[in-house]
């Protein structure tokens, strides 16, 4: 009875190593996974606080906590079940849909850009726009994070889809949850540091006060100038996502062209070549992003917008 009681504590104890060497391993390929999609969390990053920019300073922290809760719902709910399934079943599907979303934030880009373009005069006719509710603020981004969540789950996926179901299951969940937390808890410091700046420029110190003064002016112009990477980011991960989309279905020629220009880049650079060729791809995809948008633009303006106008729902562009 002693022995089977000895090998039973044997075996669960062996049972306990194996299982803390699956949680070491999973760990270990979602740390990975979570680095590989590291520049389309830049990118989520940076779109972000424009959708709080200008807005009272009490309701900025609400708003992105219900952007985050959105985001989250976004990739366990919907994006996570979805690819694991695709992947299982009908993995030929994965890049279209990918492809249907890059689309999308391709057109959201350029959609801004052709507003600032055309100026905002028309706009104002009867007077100042209304600023939008917050409903519709979340509902915009959180549409907009859906397509960046799900380029940054399906890059992950990626990474480990040599893995068991269920392991995969469990690693894209983690990728989901500690993503959603990183990217949202910058988002929450970034639009909160003009009022650590006013606290700080509130102190006795001369030096921390100064520090203080600064960060209130700069917010400002931080906070601008992430709009203009947000929407940046919009065209490149939209076009990157259509150039390595097309690449895959079998037409080669963006994408190799694109390649060809960055190893040319590259190799004319010396040092400097790896970020030289970066940014040429970088242009390269934004380009792309830039051109596809504004012809989604243009079809949007001469039917739906216009059939709008026509019955009273009022002009978009």
């Amino acid at each position: 009875m002693a022995g089977g009681l000895v090998a039973l504590f044997d075996d669960v104890a062996l049972l306990a190593r194996t299982a803390a060497a699956s949680v070491d391993d999973i760990g270990a390929a979602a740390g990975r996974a979570s680095v590989k999609a590291a520049g389309v969390v830049v990118d989520d990053t940076a779109v972000t606080p424009q959708y709080v920019h200008g807005l009272a300073a009490e309701r900025e922290l609400p708003i992105i906590r219900r952007i985050a809760v959105g985001s989250l719902r976004n990739k366990l709910l919907i994006i996570l079940p979805a690819i694991l399934l695709l992947s299982q079943f009908l993995p030929v599907l994965l890049t279209p849909i990918l492809m249907i979303g890059g689309a999308y934030l391709s057109y959201e880009g350029a959609e801004k850009v052709w507003h600032k373009l055309r100026g905002h005069s028309h706009a104002h006719a009867e007077g100042e726009e209304a600023a939008p509710d917050e409903d519709t603020i979340v509902s915009g981004a959180v549409r907009t994070d859906f397509i960046l969540s799900a380029e940054i789950m399906v890059i992950s996926l990626n990474e480990v889809v040599d893995q068991p179901f269920l392991s995969r299951t469990v690693i894209l969940a983690l990728v989901a949850l500690g993503i959603t937390v990183l990217v949202y808890g910058v988002v929450g410091l970034i639009v909160k540091m003009d009022d650590v700046g006013l606290h700080l420029s509130q102190r006795s110190g001369t030096g921390v006060a100064r520090l203080g003064r600064g960060l209130v002016k700069a917010m400002p112009r931080l906070l601008t100038a992430l709009t203009v990477v947000g929407t940046a980011a919009m065209l490149w991960v939209g076009g990157h996502i259509l150039l390595v989309g097309t690449d895959e279905l079998g037409l080669h020629v963006l994408y190799e062209t694109v390649h060809h220009l960055e190893e040319a880049a590259h190799e004319a650079t010396g040092a400097v070549g790896g970020v030289v060729g970066w940014l040429v791809n970088t242009l390269g995809s934004a380009l792309l992003g830039l051109v596809v948008g504004l012809l989604i633009v243009l079809v949007m303006n001469l039917t739906v917008h216009r059939w709008k106008a026509r019955s009273g729902g009022g002009a978009h562009a």
